[in-house]
């Protein structure tokens, strides 16, 4: 058991779809990038074939949940229409559902049709860049679906979100952005939440540090804590590298996070992630 970080959210379990997941020790959730223009890995997946590869890799190193996105959510990226969404997403979401049935599978979107269709196929929980800002029906839809449902910040949209990030306090900012939401969602029905601050989304990467140093303080809302860091800005430039050289970094800030009450760690790298949470756990 974890000398630090752990939080009575930690005890919690997320079900959907007859499938249940504790969160008593943290969980991996893998990405699976169906864009062409992600910071990191876009256009890897280009056929079925690589697609289930992919996955299959995910699940065998560790990965509890994987994360399906047909949208590239990187700063300054091009806007996709919401059929161009769905054509990307279902007949992959299809395709793993078919061949993967007991495993957690996220779609990442912000649009509550896209949810809508997607449970429809067999999608276990929605993940919110946006925490219920952009489309103002997605709390009504997820409370509906009975899924998960991951609440994020952001500052702007992905358009505009790193042009000039301030705040009077972003910790406090952060914090008060995801307790309104959240008691929206609440007052909405929905009754799995999950949030998460947003790292790289309308910060700087002084924001950035800042919210890791302060993640303890998130634990006051009770609920689970996603960390999703992996191979961002916040750890390449300040390395003076790339995205493709940031996996040692990436680890890391996923350590960091684990001992501050991290329940999900989302990651394009699940050994490593993995690994992190088994040495963690014996700290």
């Amino acid at each position: 058991m974890r000398a630090q970080g752990t939080n009575f959210a930690s005890e919690f379990n997320l079900t959907a779809n007859g499938k249940t997941i504790s969160l008593k020790t943290p969980v991996v959730m893998g990405i699976l990038n169906l864009t062409p223009d992600s910071f990191y890995d876009g256009g890897s997946l280009t056929s079925e074939k690589e697609l289930l590869t992919k996955a299959e890799k995910h699940i065998k190193e560790g990965a509890t949940i994987i994360d399906i996105g047909a949208v590239s959510t990187k700063p300054d990226a091009v806007e996709v229409s919401e059929e161009e969404e769905l054509q990307r997403l279902l007949p992959a979401l299809k395709v793993l559902r078919k061949n993967f049935p007991y495993v957690f599978l996220s779609v990442d979107t912000y649009r509550s049709k896209v949810a809508q269709r997607a449970a429809g196929e067999g999608a276990d929980m929605i993940n919110d860049i946006s925490g219920g800002t952009f489309d103002n029906n997605m709390f009504e839809v997820v409370a509906k679906l009975n899924l998960p449902y991951i609440l994020m910040h952001i500052e702007g949209t992905p358009q505009t979100m790193q042009q000039n990030p301030q705040y009077k306090d972003v910790v406090t900012d952060v914090f008060n952005f995801l307790s309104k939401q959240a008691n929206l969602a609440k007052q909405k029905g929905v009754t799995q939440l999950i949030i998460d601050v947003g790292f790289g989304f309308g910060k700087t990467t002084q924001h950035n540090y800042t919210l890791l140093a302060n993640l303890k303080r998130f634990e006051e809302m009770g609920l689970p804590i996603l960390v999703g860091a992996s191979r961002k800005g916040m750890i390449y430039k300040t390395l003076n590298s790339t995205p493709q050289e940031a996996l040692n970094g990436t680890t890391v800030i996923n350590t960091l996070a684990l001992l501050s009450g991290a329940n999900i760690l989302r990651v394009h790298d699940v050994k490593e992630a993995t690994e992190a949470i088994k040495l963690v756990d014996c700290y």
